[in-house]
């Protein structure tokens, strides 16, 4: 709530204290946009370097959008831009890394769970909720990615190793994904639940398996 209380032109000229007029939207979502698209128009890519590592979380989440510059080629590169913002210790941060990055990862799924699928095999928690939190079918505050709605087979590669998942983070991060595919697909998440449940009867399965299935049971 504290955020949405925020006066965005006083915090952003701390950083940035020639930024022209905006007429802020009332949406949070939209300011923070509306920030970064502010700050990719007048080139301040020194003010978002600053801001990065600002103590303040609302400019770490704007540098965060403000990282994927819309002209830059390569998701490779953008995946290497938003892994900081991603790791972040606030978890405001770290939604608007995979919100910022969620597009690009959309239009080519393909590449984006090949390269994502190393993250779920990292030591910190919040690069492995990463990989899948930023690919769910339905997300939040965000727009569907329709061909994981239809097949979300395609991300199985990412939710394979993170099944028996120990942080509850993470956990809850598959059992949302897998939730969001029963919408559409209830008959794949039963089946790729039910063989979670026989490959791997641990608690850490069981509870991803009770939260997958919470919309179809």
């Amino acid at each position: 709530m504290e955020a949405l209380s925020i006066d965005f032109s006083i915090l952003l000229s701390s950083q940035f204290p020639k930024m022209s007029p905006i007429a802020w939207d009332k949406s949070i979502t939209r300011k923070m946009a509306q920030a970064a698209q502010a700050l990719f128009e007048a080139g301040q890519w020194e003010a978002v370097e600053r801001m990065a590592t600002a103590p303040s979380d609302t400019l770490r989440g704007i540098a965060a959008l403000a990282s994927m510059n819309p002209a830059e080629e390569g998701l490779d590169l953008r995946l290497q831009r938003i892994r900081p913002f991603a790791d972040d210790g606030h978890f405001a941060v770290r939604e608007w890394a995979w919100m910022a990055i969620r597009p690009y990862l959309a239009a080519d799924l393909k590449q984006a769970v090949g390269l994502l699928r190393p993250w779920t095999q990292e030591p910190s928690p919040y690069l492995r909720r990463f990989a899948i939190e930023a690919t769910r079918p339905r997300g939040v505050w965000c727009k569907h990615i329709e061909e994981l709605k239809q097949d979300p087979q395609r991300a199985i590669a990412l939710l394979e190793p993170l099944r028996a998942d120990p942080n509850r983070y993470v956990q809850d991060s598959v059992s949302n994904w897998m939730n969001d595919a029963s919408k559409t697909q209830p008959q794949w998440v039963e089946k790729v639940c039910g063989r979670w449940s026989k490959e791997s009867p641990v608690e850490a399965t069981k509870r991803i398996v009770k939260r997958s299935l919470r919309s179809i049971r």
